[in-house]
């Protein structure tokens, strides 16, 4: 199949990847969309995953504000160099991210960090409601486990659906912005401030009292 030029630009538009390797993944799929997409990603995790041990030393802080001024989110997005750091890319994932922790309210960044505390009370849960369900003790491990992956979709930062578009993940989103600038990224801190949620606590600890 011929690959026109505004197939081209059609994909670039929508996976930010320079055009040579944009017309590289049309070729390799035959002109279909969908799968040079997929093919754009495999490509992004290897590259990423080459240059994931490099020393991650500068960056900066992506910020979103609510409308209504009542709701703050920060994230740390880090990287190699000052010059990626200026990168229009990087800015963008900065902000991006932060818009992400406004909207979801993660708990973690990565699996690894959620508090085991919490882990074990969801694995708990999920076991004995598999058991209400009368499933037998084998398939109720499976279930369990299944529906712990669910839960770090919901929770760890990484692996939630991205906001903008729900078929890609945080993930995936980091990894192609890898990709494009060539510098190994990672996700460091990130703080969400909700007035409105303050003050119910708040509220919720007087009448406590």
């Amino acid at each position: 199949m011929a690959i026109t030029a505004q197939m081209v630009k059609s994909l670039r538009e929508k996976t930010g990847v320079g055009m040579m390797d944009c017309k590289k993944a049309l070729n390799e799929t035959n002109g279909d969309e969908e799968k040079a997409i997929k093919y754009l990603r495999e490509k992004g995790l290897a590259k990423a995953a080459k240059k994931a041990g490099r020393a991650t030393s500068e960056g900066l802080i992506g910020t979103y504000t609510h409308s209504n001024g009542k709701l703050v989110a920060m994230v740390e997005l880090k990287c190699e160099t000052d010059f990626v750091a200026k990168a229009d890319q990087f800015i963008q994932l900065s902000k991006d991210l932060a818009m992400q922790v406004a909207a979801t309210s993660p708990l973690c960044v990565n699996p690894e960090e959620l508090p085991q505390d919490i882990l074990e009370k969801e694995k708990a849960i999920y076991l004995q409601q598999a058991i209400a369900e009368g499933k037998p003790e084998n398939i109720a491990a499976k279930i369990v486990e299944g529906r712990i992956n669910k839960y770090y979709k919901e929770v760890c930062l990484i692996e939630q659906p991205f906001i903008k578009d729900d078929k890609k993940t945080i993930k995936d989103l980091l990894n192609e912005t890898i990709a494009i600038l060539g510098e190994n990224m990672q996700i460091g801190r990130f703080a969400r401030i909700n007035l409105a949620e303050a003050v119910a606590e708040e509220q919720e600890e007087a009448e406590a009292e």
